[in-house]
């Protein structure tokens, strides 16, 4: 049903390194050429469940972590938060939605709490483990549980840390490498995909 991503991430890497690939209007590495999002289905933060097809219309920032994450998490939604602020009166047409690898400590409830923290308009999405499974492989997401030395109860989620932006009629047109972009950069490319 999905299909797998994974071959695309070293080019988009790449791209996002030496420039766009084709598309000079974006500051991110983007896809050329521009391919279907895939659509999936898990519990949205809300309690009702999420699909992200229903975003079609609105550009969507679609990224991967968990409400435990110390330091990549929130400063990729702290960044997207402050884009949308820079965006204005659009920032209505644009969603962030964060998926977690986490699902064994990320319900709906604690989602929605962490999300709507940096922006109350932010969607989290949660399911059982192998629902969740089948979405981080449909973008090539890769994540790896560390259990901390100091507390065998406590453990991380290495996962990858780029997010993917969708453009209003559902496709995939650029992904941003954790890091690689500043805020500013951020906006300037909602904005030219929210032209479109």
């Amino acid at each position: 049903m999905y299909r797998t991503l994974r071959a695309l991430v070293v080019p988009l890497l790449l791209a996002a390194a030496g420039g766009a690939l084709g598309q000079a209007s974006l500051r991110t590495g983007t896809f050329d050429p521009p391919r279907a999002a895939p659509d999936f289905s898990l519990q949205g933060s809300d309690g009702a469940e999420f699909r992200l097809s229903r975003h079609r219309g609105k550009v969507v920032a679609l990224g991967f972590g968990y409400t435990s994450c110390p330091d990549v998490c929130p400063t990729t939604l702290a960044e997207l938060a402050q884009a949308r602020k820079l965006l204005g009166a659009a920032g209505k047409d644009f969603q962030v939605v964060w998926v977690t690898v986490d699902p064994e400590r990320d319900s709906a409830e604690r989602m929605r709490h962490y999300v709507t923290a940096f922006d109350p308009s932010f969607i989290g999405a949660t399911g059982a483990p192998a629902q969740l499974e089948t979405v981080r492989k449909a973008y090539g997401i890769q994540v790896a549980r560390k259990e901390s030395s100091r507390d065998p109860a406590t453990y991380y989620v290495h996962h990858s840390s780029f997010v993917y932006f969708i453009d209003r009629a559902g496709m995939l047109r650029a992904m941003m490498p954790f890091g690689g972009r500043t805020v500013d950069d951020i906006a300037h490319d909602v904005k030219q995909l929210l032209k479109n």
